[in-house]
């Protein structure tokens, strides 16, 4: 007995101190230490996890593999094996890329996560759903984090749920390198597969060859293909505040704030002003690692206070360090939380952040970006690389009130779905249609409309959401919400050669026209013009244009070919014109529309065979119908009536109007109908009905109650609505 009592204390000593590390750097020299101890090469990550239970079976760590081993028993992982040929690369160690670690670890693929920090230092407190509570319990939380939602707490620090989650994923066998800089993909070579630039170039990670790339790098990385939009409301300037926390007595009984809104409790923010001069429209608490404050103030007190030392219209400007005095800005955030809490934090002392700095930051709450597609394919001599977007990197939440946490974790679990489906084989087309149209959901997700058995949740989407239609957006469909075939034409070296030939061939002796690349040769508006010009010369009077006025050369352009020929412009004619870097992808994808709308479809030409799928894969198309009319695609002027090939059978599909549209009541045919919830109508008329703005598939929140489509600028300001009714409500009620 004494013996086996001092074998499970040489046991759980090392795993003990690895499990309650409380840093980064400590996490992962704990981890080396045990692996060394033990015997075990964390780089075998097929057997590391099975080793590691066999050498550490004591009750303590028994209790954490029972958890693990349950979450991991789950049919969607098909006991490990469902992507054993696969190579995943995620780019970021934040909690949303090593969720999804870990889901794609238990998949069976290899997982290499790239972190450029060497710590994680932010102390900023997440409220968590409970369906995010539920999952981390399953992932054992508590035995690596006591104090994890003890008792009614609802939060955690994100440096916390970020060593939990690193923790979870070194035991499962993922590969986790931090002090690493990921600067860009490494297009396949000879043998050589997809790998990545790093910095040190000497890392050993730069030798990994993957066929998934997901970036969980944050708003600051999209990779090449991904289209993000700005989404703007009303000016809202957001301050957080971190301090000490020193587990006193007296701070453990000083209350937290779930949320006050200024309309529902006006009385204590007519005080706080009265009192302090400080003007907010809300407030938070939560008592964590840090005592940490979350606040939106009003911009006319900042500027009075010193905060914002000059006004401008432009949020950008105004909130620019230079315009900020950040004294000033620490002693409103330390008023703030005194007056708060009624001045029970009687030492409140600014927490440091990783520059060694008091940790208060002032934000524009109003400027939030998404993605405009959460997937694509990229395929270079033949090697195909998968790629993904989850956290602040797809979508950039409202972080006070859940989102960010709840839905990063929902798109971690989609996004192991989809890498799911192409570890086993489902076609590439499929993957990413499916993909996209679970993204529709996402912005639409609140905890009244998910699935309320948390305990079910899993990697498949049919567990969370309560209404989920795997295919509203068809294979046929996905070059209007991602990169256009880019695995078949594309992205491929040969295709993007022969379109720019095609390009040149027909612009060639046009004045100031010199075709070059997809990007700059393009900015003047003239090469487009001239393109016009050559096939139809009487949509455009080449002689009146001047290319030193680019933005109406544009202009004409764009209009005359979404007008005559039903292609929409692929960005503002001010963005072509002014924008620093023109997205090469965009100007090949709009391209090709004006080379297929010009062009005679051959059997050999690219175009012509994605319109063979897309009128083969359409259901609605294969339906039988009484009119004998058909639309047939454009014919260049320069071949006769007579010339052009007769179609191909599946081309002769009667082309009728299938539905009214559900906006303007209209008549509208199947090749220009796009739908949404069930409901057809022309692109033209899919407005967001607050403001007219057009609405992109996977860019909307429909309100089932009054039947009416936002886009996500309004329904993230109706959902605020919405959560401070709630909170107003709650507070109330106390």
């Amino acid at each position: 007995q004494t013996a086996s009592r001092s074998r499970e204390q040489r046991q759980t000593g090392p795993v003990d101190v690895f499990g309650h590390a409380p840093s980064c750097e400590e996490v992962m020299q704990h981890f080396a230490d045990l692996c060394r101890q033990l015997d075990i090469d964390p780089k075998d990550f097929r057997n590391f996890y099975t080793q590691l239970k066999e050498k550490l079976n004591y009750w303590k760590a028994k209790a954490l593999w029972s958890k693990l081993d349950k979450r991991a028993s789950h049919a969607d992982y098909q006991q490990g094996k469902a992507c054993t040929k696969n190579k995943c690369l995620v780019l970021g160690a934040g909690p949303c890329g090593l969720r999804v670690a870990i889901e794609l670890a238990l998949l069976g693929a290899q997982v290499v996560v790239l972190e450029k920090r060497e710590s994680f230092s932010r102390n900023n407190v997440l409220h968590l759903w409970p369906y995010t509570i539920c999952d981390l319990r399953g992932l054992g939380a508590k035995k690596f984090y006591g104090k994890f939602c003890s008792g009614s707490l609802d939060h955690i620090s994100i440096r916390q749920l970020q060593l939990i989650l690193l923790k979870v994923s070194l035991l499962l066998g993922v590969e986790v390198n931090t002090g690493v800089e990921f600067q860009g993909l490494i297009e396949p070579s000879g043998e050589n597969g997809w790998m990545a630039k790093l910095q040190p170039r000497s890392h050993p990670a730069s030798a990994f060859q993957f066929d998934v790339f997901i970036s969980a790098g944050g708003g600051r990385f999209v990779p090449d293909g991904f289209k993000h939009k700005e989404l703007r409301g009303k000016l809202a300037i957001g301050i957080t505040a971190n301090f000490v926390n020193g587990n006193t007595a007296a701070e453990a009984q000083v209350a937290e704030i779930s949320g006050v809104a200024r309309i529902y409790n006006q009385k204590f923010f007519q005080e706080l002003l009265t009192e302090t001069g400080i003007d907010l429209e809300n407030i938070v608490y939560y008592k964590d690692d840090t005592h940490y404050f979350v606040m939106t103030a009003k911009k006319k007190s900042l500027l009075k206070k010193g905060v914002i030392k000059q006004d401008y219209s432009d949020a950008e400007q105004l909130l620019a360090p230079e315009n900020v005095d950040h004294e000033a800005l620490c002693h409103y955030a330390h008023d703030a939380a005194h007056f708060s809490t009624g001045g029970k934090l009687s030492d409140l002392e600014f927490a440091q952040n990783h520059a060694n700095q008091p940790d208060v930051a002032m934000f524009d709450f109003t400027c939030m970006h998404r993605a405009e597609n959460a997937s694509l394919v990229r395929e270079r001599r033949g090697r195909k690389l998968l790629m993904g977007l989850v956290g602040d990197c797809l979508v950039e939440p409202f972080w006070p009130l859940g989102t960010g946490i709840a839905r990063g974790f929902m798109a971690a679990f989609d996004t192991a779905w989809m890498v799911r489906s192409w570890g086993m084989g489902v076609p590439h087309f499929k993957v990413l249609a499916e993909r996209e149209s679970i993204y529709q959901l996402l912005s639409q997700t609140t905890p009244e409309n998910t699935s309320k058995n948390y305990a079910a949740y899993s990697i498949n989407p049919k567990t969370r959401y309560q209404s989920v239609n795997l295919s509203s957006i068809q294979p046929h469909q996905v070059s209007t919400v991602i990169l256009l075939f880019p695995f078949l034409f594309v992205d491929s070296v040969s295709g993007f050669e022969e379109l720019l030939k095609w390009c040149q061939k027909h612009t060639s002796g046009y004045e100031d026209v010199n075709i070059k690349d997809f990007t700059q040769s393009w900015r003047s508006g003239l090469a487009l013009c001239a393109l016009i010009h050559h096939f139809r010369p009487k949509l455009i009077d080449m002689a009146s244009l001047d290319k030193s006025n680019i933005v109406h050369n544009n202009q004409l352009a764009f209009s005359v070919l979404e007008k005559e020929l039903g292609i929409p412009p692929v960005m503002s004619p001010s963005d072509l014109a002014n924008s620093e870097h023109i997205d090469r992808l965009s100007m090949v994808l709009y391209l090709t529309q004006v080379r297929s709308a010009f062009s005679v479809p051959t059997k050999g030409n690219f175009i012509y065979l994605a319109s063979l799928y897309w009128l083969c894969c359409s259901p609605a198309l294969s339906q039988p119908s009484s009119s004998s009319s058909r639309q047939t695609p454009p014919v260049s002027p320069e071949l006769a009536p007579d010339m052009a090939p007769e179609p191909e059978p599946c081309t002769s599909v009667p082309m009728t109007n299938s539905e009214e549209c559900y906006f303007c009541g209209q008549r509208v045919y199947v090749l220009e109908r796009i739908s949404a919830e069930g409901k057809f109508f022309h692109r033209s008329c899919f407005n967001c009905h607050r403001c007219g703005i057009t609405l992109r598939l996977g860019g909307y929140t429909f309100d089932q109650n009054t039947g009416k489509f936002y886009c996500e600028l309004h329904s993230e300001e109706l959902e605020r609505a919405e959560t401070s009714c709630k909170v107003g409500h709650r507070a109330q009620q106390m």
